[in-house]
């Protein structure tokens, strides 16, 4: 499966045994990668049932705490995560995939341990707070795309115990309904007939560009808003959202196909 995925949890104890750093999370990597033909493909790399964090430390105000995974055949993952007064930020992630695992690359043409480094783009946290994300996110480097969610992780954690205290990630935040301000008409004597309530117009999606890439050649384009009418006891309206959506698939000599994943379990194939 495209979707098979499992959460990992970190809990890194101090000498005195103490929970010191705490990590609850899921995650998926999106890979494009030359294969034997000089095609370029797309894998889906999952975190598999067994997965070890040897390398993992608690850190202090001089060093940072690191949150470190090994799983599958020879992948790893990592974020280092600095102090600074008193909040805590990831500072760099490092993804090590191993193109010899013939399960995910079936075809791959470079073999051996790919290694990337991307900055963690999340805002800072206080500190004696944990940071929330249940909504994905994603992290696009070096034709990787890294997909998070369900994600609590706290560092530099004091007296052993996970914070109550929660800061969320923007795509967690609701949007605000907006206001709408009361409004005094003058009275008048004309009869006129009830007003009907119009109904609510459903939002258009918002266009997106999805891409697939041979080499440095763009091979295959589509730029365009979706939406999926579900029939079921009710009509249902879903729209795609393009921020939030990933492009994958794989051009070949004759064919081509597209598959947007929205990160919430629908996926479109063209």
């Amino acid at each position: 499966g495209f979707f098979q995925s499992y959460a990992v949890e970190v809990d890194i104890k101090d000498a005195s045994n103490a929970t010191c750093l705490y990590a609850d999370w899921m995650m998926r990597f999106l890979i494009m990668y030359e294969s034997n033909n000089g095609d370029y493909k797309n894998a889906t790399l999952n975190l598999s049932s067994s997965v070890t964090h040897n390398g993992s430390v608690c850190g202090s105000d001089t060093q940072a705490a690191r949150v470190a995974v090994q799983f599958g055949e020879g992948h790893s993952w990592s974020i280092n995560i600095t102090k600074n007064n008193e909040t805590y930020q990831g500072d760099f992630i490092t993804l090590t995939y191993n193109t010899n695992d013939t399960a995910v690359f079936p075809d791959g043409k470079r073999k051996g341990p790919v290694t990337i480094l991307v900055k963690d783009p999340l805002h800072p946290v206080q500190l004696n707070t944990v940071f929330v994300c249940h909504n994905s996110y994603l992290i696009e480097a070096e034709n990787v795309v890294q997909i998070f969610w369900n994600v609590t992780v706290q560092a530099f954690i004091e007296n052993g115990t996970v914070s109550k205290k929660e800061s969320r990630c923007s795509a967690d935040t609701p949007t605000s309904a907006p206001t709408i301000a009361n409004v005094t008409t003058a009275s008048t004597t004309t009869l006129s007939p009830a007003p009907t309530t119009a109904p609510k117009p459903v939002e258009n999606p918002d266009t997106g560009s999805y891409f697939l890439k041979s080499g440095n050649q763009t091979c295959f384009l589509a730029t365009l808003g979706l939406q999926l009418n579900v029939s079921q006891d009710k009509p249902l309206l879903i729209n795609i959202n393009p921020k939030t959506t990933i492009a994958n698939g794989a051009c070949g000599n004759t064919t081509a196909t597209l598959k947007l994943n929205d990160g919430n379990s629908t996926l479109i194939g063209f």
